[in-house]
């Protein structure tokens, strides 16, 4: 099964987001990218991986440096890169890779403000992932061997962080319901249930 369509999805931390996309390209036949755009940013920059992991997804401290450095536009402007933060230098490539991926591709792609990057193209689905607290903190403590006691903060911090990444860079509100198009609560539902969910919503839009 395939589809002419690129899904974006948003998600909070421990809602099972990046397990429901990968599953979603799977079952769709498409590529998908979340890490595999650190590496892929990594092999065009020369810059290591990990130095690139650890700046994945967080916002630069300071908007006020970053438009004194003359990424005032980072809409139309990759030409400064400089001496820019290295959480800049990510997003300018994620950016940069993601636009040329959809001019030739369709697939699924995790996180990285897609949603905003993509935001003039027709053929693109915007999705956000949420699920309760107490749900998101038990899949951290299992997944990501987070200690129980600390489990509902670090699911607070990552989304206050993920939050601030996608307001920094696309001026909008991370979450808010009328950036999507489809909103899943995954709290109740299976991976699978979740990947099924979004291909019957892509069904509905082929079928209009």
């Amino acid at each position: 099964m395939s589809c002419g369509k690129i899904i974006t999805i948003t998600r909070q931390y421990g809602s099972g987001g990046h397990d429901i996309g990968k599953l979603l390209s799977e079952k769709l036949g498409i590529p998908f990218y979340d890490k595999e755009l650190i590496s892929l940013a990594a092999k065009e920059s020369g810059i290591s991986p990990e130095v690139f992991e650890a700046a994945d997804e967080k916002a630069t401290n300071s908007l006020l440096y970053t438009l004194s450095s003359g990424l005032y536009n980072f809409g139309n402007g990759f030409s400064v890169m400089g001496d820019l933060p290295m959480n800049d230098q990510l997003y300018i490539l994620q950016h940069k890779i993601i636009k040329e991926k959809a001019d030739s591709e369709v697939f699924v792609v995790v996180g990285r403000c897609a949603d905003y990057v993509l935001k003039d193209r027709d053929n693109v689905v915007k999705v956000f992932i949420y699920a309760d607290l107490d749900v998101r903190a038990k899949r951290a403590v299992a997944r990501h061997d987070i200690e129980p006691s600390r489990a509902r903060q670090a699911v607070a911090k990552t989304d206050k962080n993920r939050a601030n990444y996608y307001s920094f860079y696309s001026g909008q509100k991370w979450g808010s319901p009328e950036n999507y198009d489809l909103c899943i609560n995954s709290t109740s539902l299976t991976t699978g249930q979740a990947a099924d969910l979004i291909i019957d919503y892509l069904n509905i839009l082929d079928n209009q």
